[in-house]
């Protein structure tokens, strides 16, 4: 082997070295930005306390993030010349909150380490940190994400699933990002925090067949058959601002509101799943903090690739 292709293959086994080392580390910030998490941490509690709602947004701000493009916080990106926001996507639209939260923690963060902390990564703390503040499950986060130049509108679209889909579709479209059918439905199980628009589920309450009358009867009091459409519903009427499994126990008595909901326990392959879960609180928790570690880990952009947002909603 000549000098320039020995010289070659060592550049290249550095390179792939370098980008095998290129992963997540939940001590990533030790020492470039050892107060970040706190820092983030308190911005998050501030916004719950003003509004317990915001737990259930913030995560799924996380979710909304990484089923397009990966987590890297493309989701925050508004609409340029040269960029189709995800924010208009049918799935997100009028519909996907914590924006402003999310560009508060950003700046506390600045405050203390400029341009250090991704956007990604503070979406990702922020999920955390919104479960735990509700009682929920915590996990120490994996970080070292950097925030994307480019969003995807397009993607958004058919990558996050929709009110309307069968179980099915549900395990598919988890599968494509690598989660499986119990993260699936351990994720679902954040539901219990969540509310609904009427629109997405006023085909259920009014013509589904597996629907617990009592239940239907009530949820159409706030989601009438005309109008109405942007009214909001707990998805949880009983303990709709706590972090538990309640959300489970809901199922297998038909009283799921979204169709997407109680297709987990209609006969299919996750009842048993959503049976344990019902049972074991436990094991829901810790099942949950495992399946949102995966997710934040879906083709998140590391080492040189993308860069650290100055401000969360522009490239800078």
């Amino acid at each position: 082997m000549g000098a320039k292709a020995a010289a070659s293959f060592i550049f290249m086994l550095f390179f792939l070295s370098t980008a095998c080392q290129a992963k997540l580390s939940s001590s990533f910030y030790d020492k470039s930005c050892p107060n970040a998490e706190s820092a983030i941490r308190t911005a998050i509690s501030a916004a719950i306390a003003r509004e317990r709602r915001m737990a259930a947004s913030l995560i799924r701000l996380h979710f909304h993030d990484c089923f397009v493009q990966g987590c890297d916080a493309s989701i925050l990106l508004d609409e340029t010349s040269s960029i189709q926001s995800e924010k208009t996507a049918g799935p997100n639209n009028n519909s996907v909150r914590g924006y402003e939260v999310i560009d508060k923690a950003k700046s506390e963060v600045e405050k203390i380490c400029p341009g250090v902390v991704s956007c990604a990564d503070i979406i990702a703390v922020a999920a955390r940190d919104a479960s735990a503040y509700v009682g929920g499950p915590s996990w120490a986060v994996k970080l070292g994400r950097r925030d994307s130049t480019t969003a995807s509108r397009d993607l958004a679209n058919t990558d996050l699933p929709a009110f309307t889909d069968s179980l099915d579709t549900l395990i598919s479209g988890f599968q494509k990002k690598g989660l499986t059918a119990r993260d699936m439905v351990a994720l679902s199980g954040s539901h219990t925090l969540g509310q609904a628009q009427c629109f997405t589920f006023r085909d259920r309450i009014y013509s589904a067949s597996n629907i617990d009358a009592g239940f239907a009867s009530t949820r159409k009091r706030r989601c009438p058959l005309t109008g109405g459409k942007a009214n909001l519903a707990p998805l949880d009427l009983v303990t709709p601002n706590s972090f538990d499994n309640n959300y489970f126990k809901n199922l297998m008595r038909n009283k799921g509101l979204l169709h997407s909901d109680q297709v987990l326990f209609n006969g299919g392959s996750t009842d048993s799943i959503v049976t344990e879960y019902s049972r074991n609180p436990a094991k829901f928790s810790s099942d949950f903090a495992s399946a949102m570690i995966k997710m934040g880990n879906i083709h998140p952009l590391t080492g040189s690739a993308g860069q650290i947002r100055r401000i969360c909603s522009a490239v800078n």
